[in-house]
C-alpha cells in the first residue's frame, strides 16, 4: 500500500535559521519553503520537513541517515565543511570515524546543531 508512494521525514529543531544554514549551506540540502509549520528540504528527492519544538532532548540515535558511495570521502569532504564525527569506545573506527561492520557494510555517525544523530553508511 505504502511501497509506492514517497516518503516524507521529519526531524526537529529550535532554531529554523541555525538548522537551514547547517542543511543547506553544509550538507547541500536543497531549500524549498518555509512557513510557520516546518522548514522543507529536498534530499534528492525526499522532503525532509525540520519542525521547530520548544523544548528537545536528541535521540542518543541515529534518527536520520543517508546511504553513499565511497563513505571515506564523503566523510573527508564533510570533515572539512567543519563536521565532527561522533566516536564511540565500543567500536572500532578509523581516523575519520568510520567504522567497518562485520558484514562490511561502513558507518559514519555526527550531529546536527540540535543534537540529532545523523549517519553517513555504505552498504556493500
Amino acid at each position: 500500500m505504502l511501497g509506492t508512494t514517497d516518503l516524507v521525514t521529519f526531524l526537529p529543531t529550535t532554531d529554523y535559521a541555525r538548522a537551514r544554514t547547517f542543511f543547506e549551506g553544509t550538507l547541500g540540502l536543497r531549500f524549498v519553503s518555509q512557513d510557520e509549520y516546518a522548514l522543507v528540504l529536498d534530499a534528492n528527492g525526499i522532503m525532509l520537513r525540520i519542525t521547530k519544538v520548544r523544548d528537545h532532548h536528541p535521540a542518543q540515535y541515529t534518527i536520520l541517515g543517508w546511504k553513499v558511495t565511497g563513505i571515506e570521502s564523503v566523510a573527508s569532504a564533510l570533515a572539512e565543511k567543519g563536521i565532527a564525527f561522533e566516536r564511540y569506545g565500543f567500536l572500532e573506527q578509523d581516523e575519520r570515524g568510520v567504522w567497518t561492520a562485520p558484514s562490511g557494510d561502513k558507518v559514519a555517525w555526527f550531529k546536527d546543531p540540535d543534537g540529532n544523530v545523523l549517519s553517513l553508511s555504505e552498504h556493500v
